[in-house]
């Protein structure tokens, strides 16, 4: 399969003697800096819930991360905010570099600089089909900054927390979630959509959650497992069905610890 364009996303180098201890203290994933496969990240507000989110690679001495077009300039931001006086150099490569896809599971990227990707396939709905498909959330496509905690995605099952290092930006109300096994909302995977992006998923006469961007009426949703309770499940007063992802260990209509 040819590099299909990601236009949606921005990328940012990290460089420098202290570019690991950065990522590794700020943002949820274990960023070192080793060679491997790309590794999902957020970067969470102090109350837990995801500014920004990606994957993050270690090549060529730096650690290479993309984020949702629609929140680069935040993230550019904070990270500046966040560096302080740390030996650690943040490049904006929105001009000069692309993020792609070449058809592997959807938690991969290619990055190439603007020349190459001149030679990429034009943007389609390929990537966003399959990441669909395996029940992966996507910012700016299925929900928006600061409206999800990182459990709400499965950033915890996933390997987009590690929950052994030390404190990052967020980490006392994710630990809590975590030990305490409150997390309420979930992602499905939701057929048979006619309706637009941020429909609200009904069952009986309450409002579940809502769906994020559809492709051939497929969509991630992200729900209240507990709203579930066996009546027909409605998008824009639409039967649909729902089923988990594949690597889900959460069941439709089971409830959270109370916290």
């Amino acid at each position: 399969m040819a590099t299909v364009l990601r236009a949606s996303r921005a990328l940012f180098r990290f460089s420098g003697p202290d570019a690991q201890k950065l990522l590794f203290d700020v943002v949820t994933g274990r960023i070192v800096a080793e060679p491997g496969p790309d590794i999902w990240w957020a970067l969470l507000s102090p109350q837990g819930k995801i500014q920004a989110e990606g994957l993050s690679r270690y090549a060529d001495d730096a650690f290479w991360l993309d984020v949702d077009q629609g929140v680069a300039d935040a993230f550019f931001k904070r990270m500046r905010m966040y560096k302080l006086r740390a030996a650690v150099e943040i490049a904006d490569l929105r001009e000069t570099h692309r993020v792609g896809w070449a058809g592997d599971a959807p938690h991969t990227m290619v990055v190439g600089e603007a020349a190459d990707g001149r030679d990429w396939a034009a943007a389609d709905d390929s990537y966003a089909a399959a990441r669909i498909a395996e029940g992966i959330a996507e910012q700016g496509a299925d929900f928006a900054a600061d409206s999800v905690f990182p459990h709400d995605i499965g950033m915890d099952l996933l390997c987009g927390v590690d929950f052994k290092k030390g404190c990052y930006i967020g980490q006392e109300v994710v630990s809590r979630m975590q030990h305490r096994g409150t997390a309420r909302r979930r992602p499905v995977i939701v057929s048979g959509i006619e309706a637009t992006a941020g429909s609200a998923v009904t069952v009986g006469a309450r409002d579940a959650g809502t769906v994020g961007g559809s492709v051939d009426g497929k969509a991630v949703a992200i729900v209240r497992l507990d709203r579930f309770d066996g009546g027909e499940v409605t998008v824009g007063g639409k039967p649909v069905t729902v089923e988990l992802p594949g690597w889900a260990t959460y069941r439709l209509g089971e409830s959270a610890s109370a916290d």
